[in-house]
C-alpha cells in the first residue's frame, strides 16, 4: 500500500498485509471470529485434501498427474524421516507429512496475489512448534521414562564441565520452540515485507517503474524458494527433535 500523506511525501505500508481481519462486518477479532487467518487456512487443508486424498483415489501403477505429486510428498517426507529420525521415527510419518504439508501449502499459497500467508504469523507457527515440543518431550519420557533426561548430560565431555554443558543443553532444549516457530514466521513475513515495499515504489514512479518491477520479480522467485526450503527447515527439524525421543541418547 502506496499513499500520499500531507500531499509531501510517498508513505508505504508494507505490515498492513500482516493485519488479520474478521471476514464478516469490522467488530473485534475473538477466539471464535471467522478471519482472514482461518479462511486460509481452510483453503490449506482443502488443497490438501484434493492432492494426498482425491488425487489418489483411483490409484494405478501408471500413475496420473495428481497421483505423481502425491507420491513425489510422500516419497520426499518419508525418506527424510527414516534418514533422520530412524525406523521408530517412521511412527510418526503421518503427523510429520501433515506438517510438512501444511506449512509449504501455507507457504506456497500465501504467494499468489491478494492471499494471505498464515505461516508470517507466529501466532500459527508457535502452535506448530509447541506441538512439536510436546510431542517429543511426551514421547521422549514415555519410552525412555527418566532416562530421557541423559541427553543433556555430556558423558564425553571432563566431569567438571558437565553441569555447565548440562544447563546449556537444558536451555537449549526449552529455546526449540522459539526458534522453530520464529525461523519461519520471520523469514515468511520479511519477504513479503520487501515485495511490499518495492510494489509501493512500482505504484509511484511511473514510467520508471520498471525498475521496482524487475525488483519485484527477482524477489519473488527468490521467496518461491524460500518458502520452500522453510517448510524443509521446519520438517527436517522436527524430524532431528524426534530423534531425540524415538533413538538412542547421544553427544
Amino acid at each position: 500500500m502506496a499513499t500520499e500523506e500531507h500531499g509531501s511525501g510517498l508513505a508505504i505500508h508494507p505490515m498492513d498485509q500482516f493485519v488479520v481481519k474478521p471476514l464478516f462486518g469490522n467488530g473485534p477479532v475473538e477466539w471464535y471470529t471467522p478471519t482472514n487467518v482461518t479462511l486460509w487456512m481452510g483453503v490449506v487443508v482443502l488443497v490438501m485434501i484434493a492432492i494426498l486424498v482425491l488425487a489418489t483415489r483411483r490409484r494405478a501403477i501408471v500413475p496420473s498427474r495428481g497421483q505423481s505429486v502425491a507420491e513425489m510428498f510422500y516419497g520426499f517426507i518419508h525418506k527424510m524421516v527414516e534418514d533422520v529420525a530412524g525406523h521408530e521415527g517412521l511412527k510418526f510419518f503421518p503427523y510429520v507429512m501433515t506438517l510438512f504439508m501444511f506449512v509449504f501449502l501455507s507457504n506456497m499459497l500465501g504467494l499468489i496475489p491478494m492471499a494471505f500467508t498464515t505461516t508470517s504469523h507466529i501466532a500459527v507457527t508457535a502452535v506448530l512448534a509447541l506441538l512439536v515440543f510436546l510431542t517429543v518431550t511426551l514421547v521422549g519420557f514415555y519410552r525412555k521414562g527418566i532416562g530421557f533426561l541423559s541427553m543433556f548430560w555430556v558423558s564425553s565431555a571432563p566431569l567438571i564441565l558437565r553441569p555447565i554443558l548440562a544447563l546449556i543443553e537444558l536451555i537449549s532444549y526449552f529455546v526449540r520452540p522459539l526458534s522453530h516457530s520464529v525461523r519461519l514466521g520471520g523469514n515468511m513475513m520479511a519477504g513479503h515485507a520487501v515485495i511490499k515495499v518495492f510494489a509501493g515504489f512500482a505504484g509511484a514512479m511511473g514510467v520508471a517503474s520498471v525498475v521496482p518491477i524487475a525488483a519485484i520479480a527477482a524477489v519473488y522467485g527468490l521467496e518461491t524458494l524460500v518458502a520452500a526450503v522453510q517448510a524443509y527447515v521446519f520438517t527436517i527439524l522436527t524430524c532431528v527433535y524426534l530423534r531425540d525421543a524415538v533413538g538412542d541418547a547421544h553427544h
